[in-house]
């Protein structure tokens, strides 16, 4: 289930701004949105499992918390990664 390094430094490389940017809020909007695809497959297969439930409901909320960072900041690529990610805004 976690993501792999090569996995995670393809969305590092994609989604930064600069060279040695690893942990700006794109990157970190990138990286748990794919730990969140990733976890909401393993939930369709395994309803019971409320450890990864609540480890979810916490992804979800850090990445809204760093989106709506980034839409009062930066709209302009709050947008662009809204459209790359496909996430579904308010």
């Amino acid at each position: 289930m976690p993501l792999s390094k090569e996995r995670k430094w393809e969305l590092i490389k994609e989604f930064q701004k600069h060279e040695n940017d690893t942990g700006s809020a794109e990157v970190q909007i990138a990286i748990l949105t794919e730990r969140i695809n990733r976890l909401t497959e393993h939930m369709k297969k395994n309803k019971k499992d409320l450890h990864s439930r609540r480890g979810l409901i916490g992804m979800v909320n850090k990445r809204r918390r760093l989106l709506d960072y980034l839409k009062e900041n930066d709209p302009e690529s709050y947008q662009r990664i809204v459209e790359k990610l496909n996430l579904k805004v308010k």
